[in-house]
């Protein structure tokens, strides 16, 4: 089976990840945050990199529930900045608990995140392949920083719309190609 070429074929969880979530449409707002958060870790490091650490990222923001983090003190912090399974970059790690109460600003002002996005997207799918940012990331990006986020430049956000399933980009050669094209269902995401 043929994947996008920049799935490195030896990492399980990388062929994991492009075959069951990367594209496909989940708009589950605790998925939302998820990548949101891993998206923005991932400034100035590769996926792959943040993809390895995924599991540990997990454990050590509390399942990536929003409210827990909305609430992080700096005992948290400290003990975030000291654990060495997880990317300890300390404006990462503030710039999550902050994005965080900025995501439940917005979901409290459009009921949803998705909502939110929708407002640019029409709710629509765009299908495009080899970009890196585009004149969608380009609005929510600037909306976003308008709104106070951080680490939520256009090509991270352009990455995020791709991760959750607004851009699809697997490449004509890739197996998933037509079936994402033709049959993108939406995930279930468990919130507990």
């Amino acid at each position: 089976m043929k994947r996008c070429k920049w799935c490195n074929l030896k990492n399980k969880l990388y062929v994991d990840y492009h075959d069951k979530e990367w594209g496909r449409q989940n708009f589950n707002d605790k998925y939302l945050f998820e990548m949101l958060v891993l998206e923005s870790f991932q400034a100035g490091l590769s996926w792959e990199c943040v993809l390895n650490k995924r599991e540990n990222l997990r454990k050590a923001f509390d399942d990536f529930k929003l409210e827990k983090i909305c609430n992080y003190d700096d005992e948290k912090i400290q003990q975030l900045l000291k654990d060495r399974n997880i990317i300890r970059n300390k404006l990462k790690i503030m710039s999550t608990i902050n994005n965080s109460k900025i995501f439940k600003d917005i979901q409290n002002e459009y009921g949803t995140f998705y909502n939110y996005l929708k407002c640019f997207t029409n709710g629509k799918i765009i299908y495009e392949t080899n970009k890196t940012s585009s004149e969608l990331s380009d609005t929510i990006s600037s909306d976003l920083r308008k709104r106070g986020m951080k680490f939520v430049g256009t090509t991270i956000i352009y990455s995020y719309l791709q991760a959750i399933g607004i851009i699809n980009s697997h490449e004509k050669e890739c197996f998933l190609f037509n079936n994402t094209n033709q049959k993108n269902k939406i995930l279930q995401y468990d919130e507990n």
